[in-house]
């Protein structure tokens, strides 16, 4: 197939304009030729003129009989016939090339010369017939002048009809290139923004016809499937809205399961209760018909049921514990992954629990962290379930998630465990340091009591009963003391609260003066510091009220630039190499306290002059984190 010829739009434009402008070149060259042939007319008769005056000048120097006049107008009147038959360039001054003039340039050339042969000199000379010949001379010269204005007027109106032929070409010319400029120009553009207006309407089938040819043409083309290709993405639009619109639901169900789960993990206290809320959640992102959440006791290799979701009742009683390898449900798999499982097709016989309840397939998810079993998850569905990827990674990220709130519950019940065994041993020590070795001194004095009543010694026994009334108050003391250090408890970041109650209670316990001095800012100490720094203020304050035999007490605090706690009295004083070298216990046990927070304890004191028991903390274990600064910030405001 021969294809069609296109031209361009340059070629177009120039092939119409070409003949118009070739006759527009041609007419300027004629009328710039016939100007040249009417200016070198116009000289010739301006010339022919003034030989006619030389000719009058000519008969009046002979007849004045004026030689020299005579011979300056001949010399003259030859020079311009010269002129007149040859031209010149520079006037310019042409004779027209016509068979008429020439003859009547000749017939000139020949009265000259019969003129000068009879009127060139005065000498024998007949004036008579002077007047006639130069009337016939003149009228020789007439007749040329005549037929060079003749031709003249004939260049004239040639040059006439060329500008009224340029006129009319450049009136056809104008309107030519009008139309084709709206034809191969305008009129497309016009098209182009019909159609751009109406897609610009949401009219998408709109298209440019008619423009076949040219750049325009190319254009066009282009246009069109432009306007195709937008035509074909708008019938899908709708399709791809919806689709991205369903993409980013599922991201968003992904991102609130995600955040509940996690916020669940940071709310719940009990494993029973994380398990109850995730069973749940992930019921409702998997859309699982039933959810099962076990713990494995590695021990046994057994799974314990802790929380259900949607599983018959008889079924969760049944399945409440499952050792491992007698349902796939319980199995240890070789990678940790996703398995999903066809009850019908690999159930084991005996464990017909899934098949009796309607379920065709068992997403098993495996409960690990760091590369530890704890337990799993089993998404049980009527029908066959294949999760995808995305369903994989986000049921995945999900059990990350509750393996690690696992694993936290646990360790902050071990933390707990810790810290209530240590406080016990805390509790026991000065139990048995004060409150039993009281009680083994109040036995030993009953014992001595049965002696003496049983001897009849009656100042013995008295002796002995007092000494026993002494230590049952000195026990009632020390226990009524360890109940009011038990219930002191910071409250806050800041621990002067608590400084200023056991101050109130000692005063109310030993009738003693107590003052307390807050000197400086510094950063709050963290709650087990606290804790820690009044069980030593207690301790201090319980040896004054036992031993010092004081009048008043002072505690003074020094926050800056490292806390500095003081406990100071006025009482008797004692040995402190000698109280250190019998191991005093409530001594020992502040050592203890101190050493457990990393704090330095100095003891200051000697007969006489009372004693200064002074706590130091290092400035590294002062700072706290970002969050309590934040607490304590809020608090204060």
């Amino acid at each position: 197939m021969i294809g069609r010829t296109h031209w361009t739009l340059a070629s177009t434009l120039s092939l119409v304009a070409a003949p118009f402008v070739v006759l527009g070149i041609a007419s300027f060259a004629a009328t710039l030729w016939i100007s040249w042939q009417l200016d070198g007319g116009a000289a010739a008769v301006n010339e022919a003129g003034r030989m006619r005056m030389q000719v009058k000048h000519w008969a009046l120097a002979v007849a004045l009989r004026d030689e020299a006049e005579l011979a300056t107008v001949v010399a003259d009147f030859e020079r311009g016939l010269d002129v007149l038959r040859t031209g010149d360039p520079e006037r310019p001054l042409a004779l027209p090339a016509d068979a008429t003039i020439a003859a009547h340039v000749a017939a000139v050339a020949a009265g000259a010369r019969a003129f000068r042969e009879r009127w060139g000199a005065l000498h024998g000379s007949d004036t008579d017939g002077l007047l006639a010949q130069s009337v016939a001379f003149t009228a020789e010269i007439d007749a040329l002048v005549d037929a060079i204005e003749r031709h003249v007027a004939r260049w004239t109106a040639l040059l006439h009809l060329l500008q009224i032929t340029m006129m009319a070409l450049a009136v056809i010319g104008g309107a030519v290139l009008l139309v084709t400029g709206y034809l191969f120009i305008l009129d497309p553009v016009g098209r182009f923004k019909q159609a751009t207006t109406r897609i610009a309407a949401g009219d998408f089938g709109a298209r440019v016809h008619g423009v076949t040819t040219d750049e325009l043409g190319s254009l066009a083309e282009c246009f069109n499937g432009m306007a195709a290709h937008l035509q074909s993405l708008y019938r899908d639009l709708e399709a791809r809205v919806a689709d991205k619109t369903s993409q980013l639901e599922e991201k968003h169900e992904r991102l609130e399961a995600l955040y509940a789960v996690t916020a669940l993990a940071s709310d719940a206290t009990t494993l029973t209760e994380l398990a109850h809320g995730f069973a749940q959640r992930v019921a409702r992102v998997a859309r699982a018909d039933g959810v099962a959440v076990r713990w494995v006791d590695e021990d046994s290799d057994e799974y314990v049921l802790l929380a259900t979701e949607g599983l018959p009742q008889t079924m969760a009683q049944r399945e409440q514990c499952v050792h491992a390898g007698r349902c796939f449900c319980g199995t240890h798999a070789p990678t940790p992954a996703v398995r999903v499982i066809a009850v019908r097709d690999v159930e084991p016989p005996g464990t017909k629990h899934c098949a009796v309840a309607g379920y065709a397939s068992i997403v098993s998810l495996p409960i690990r962290l760091h590369e530890r079993r704890l337990g799993e998850v089993d998404l049980f569905y009527h029908a066959h379930v294949t999760p995808t990827p995305a369903e994989r990674s986000l049921l995945e990220a999900l059990t990350a998630h509750l393996a690690a709130a696992m694993e936290n519950l646990r360790l902050a019940g071990l933390e707990r465990e810790a810290a209530v065994t240590q406080e016990r041993a805390f509790i026991a020590r000065e139990l048995h340091d004060s409150i039993a070795q009281v009680l083994a001194f109040i036995k030993l004095q009953v014992g001595l009591m049965r002696d003496a009543v049983a001897a009849g010694d009656l100042p013995q026994a008295r002796k002995v009963l007092h000494e026993i009334d002494t230590g049952v108050r000195e026990c009632y003391g020390d226990v009524r003391e360890l109940l009011v250090h038990f219930r002191t408890r910071p409250q806050g970041a800041d621990i002067e609260p608590a400084l200023r109650t056991t101050l109130r209670k000692f005063e109310h316990q030993s009738g003693l003066a107590a003052h307390l001095a807050l000197n400086g800012h510094g950063l709050p100490l963290a709650p087990d510091v606290q804790i820690q720094v009044l069980h030593i203020v207690q301790e201090a304050l319980s040896n004054v009220r036992k031993h010092a035999h004081a009048e008043s007490v002072r505690l003074i605090v020094e926050r800056t630039p490292a806390w500095r706690f003081e406990v100071r009295d006025d009482g008797v004083g004692f040995a402190v190499a000698a109280q250190a070298g019998e191991d005093h216990v409530g001594l020992r046990i502040m050592h203890e306290r101190a050493e457990k927070i990393g704090a330095t304890l100095e003891i200051d004191s000697a007969p006489g002059r009372g004693t200064a028991i002074v706590l130091t903390l290092p400035r590294e274990t002062v700072p706290v984190s970002e969050a309590r600064l934040a607490a304590s910030a809020g608090a204060g405001r």
